[in-house]
């Protein structure tokens, strides 16, 4: 029984440790922040998260590479970032970060062109009711007149090559690419638009029931209550059974000896007995 005891509690710290130790998923950053580049373009990708140890690393999927990891055939890895300083068509892909365990980050999606066009947008998803501007540029200039296009329909024409999209929302997204006369037209990226997290007013939270118990809030003070009283449960259990078997061994000479005293007793007696017996026959 104590042994089974012993045995739950040590496996219910190392689940708190395991728990403790989970690898929380990194993120790519890219640096200059955008989805499109010309050919030539030099970029840097890095991993940010707060376990070094877990040993993050870049890697990507292309037309000729399908989980290939930054410096292996391309980029030059330096810590937790990769350097791109030439980039070429085939650069095209998706791109993230994962760990030695395999954990992955969300991944991202970059476009090369060979072209003279692009189209500068958000590489990540935007929240929604945030402004956004998409900028159409070529290789020398920035702010020629250009068009902009959402799956294949015209949305407007901008004299300086500037769209903002004012309190995007889940209909914002989409595929979004531009054009420029005498230029031509950039490749396709897609915008995504994230919900924005919900706040609770003073007024909701008098009116509103109690709430029920958060599971992920509940298991946090589970391991918290765990990783304070494991190591007190288990030295006070320790003591006890070293004492019970003390008390065992030191139990058991005492009563051989006392067995061994009420039998050397019985054969006092008995001798004692006889002599008696054998005076009185005499």
């Amino acid at each position: 029984m104590m042994e089974t005891s012993l045995q739950h509690l040590l496996f219910s710290c190392l689940l708190v440790c395991c728990i403790n130790n989970e690898v929380l998923p990194a993120g790519l950053t890219v640096s200059p922040s955008r989805s499109q580049f010309f050919q030539g373009d030099s970029v840097s990708l890095s991993c940010e998260e707060d376990n070094i140890s877990a040993g993050w690393t870049v890697r990507r999927k292309t037309t000729k590479e399908t989980r290939a990891q930054c410096g292996d055939g391309w980029g030059k890895p330096g810590g937790l970032i990769c350097n791109v300083t030439y980039l070429f068509i085939l650069d095209t892909g998706v791109y993230w970060c994962e760990s030695r365990e395999g954990a992955a980050s969300s991944s991202i999606n970059l476009t090369v062109s060979g072209g003279s066009v692009i189209l500068q947008s958000p590489v990540l998803p935007v929240m929604e009711g945030d402004d956004v501007t998409l900028s159409c540029q070529t290789k020398t200039s920035s702010n020629l007149p250009a068009a902009f296009i959402k799956d294949g329909s015209l949305i407007r024409t901008e004299p300086a090559g500037h769209m903002t999209l004012h309190h995007v929302t889940s209909s914002d997204e989409g595929l979004y690419k531009c054009f420029i006369s005498g230029d031509g037209e950039s490749p396709s990226s897609w915008i995504s638009v994230s919900e924005k997290p919900s706040t609770t007013t003073a007024t909701d939270v008098t009116v509103a029931p109690p709430p029920i118990s958060d599971p992920s809030g509940l298991v946090l003070r589970v391991v918290c209550h765990l990783v304070v009283f494991c190591p007190y449960f288990i030295s006070t259990l320790l003591m006890v059974s070293l004492y019970r078997q003390r008390s065992t061994s030191r139990d058991r000479p005492v009563s051989m000896v006392i067995n061994e005293t009420e039998q050397g007793l019985d054969e006092n007696y008995d001798d004692i007995m006889t002599v008696v017996t054998t005076e009185h026959h005499f």
